[in-house]
């Protein structure tokens, strides 16, 4: 096995580590908010117009926090294979030739 694939491997690895991991973060953050939520639900006895904003505000949070992690490692994967130059060869497909003695229209 040659430096190159060694690298390549070790880069494949560690891509898979950061989005398991930031994908992790992410859920437990989520998860934490949510019980924060549930916890303020309850202490409140019934106050529904606090309970909405509590709900509300948790809502919000989640949201945010999971569709910037998307948005970020959406980003990141594009940009990687353009450094990459894996984008341009992806969309850029080469011209069919005819066999040797036709002409091509």
């Amino acid at each position: 096995m040659s430096r190159d694939e060694a690298k390549a491997i070790r880069d494949v690895e560690l891509e898979k580590d950061r989005a398991r991991y930031g994908l992790l973060a992410v859920v437990i953050s989520n998860l934490a908010i949510a019980g924060v939520a549930i916890f303020g639900v309850w202490r409140l006895d019934g106050d529904k117009a606090v309970v909405v904003g509590v709900l509300t505000a948790a809502f919000t949070a989640v949201s945010s926090m999971t569709t910037a992690y998307l948005g970020i490692k959406a980003v990141s994967n594009t940009a990687r294979s353009i450094a990459l130059g894996e984008g341009g060869m992806r969309q850029q497909q080469p011209a069919p030739t005819a066999p040797p003695g036709q002409r091509t229209t």
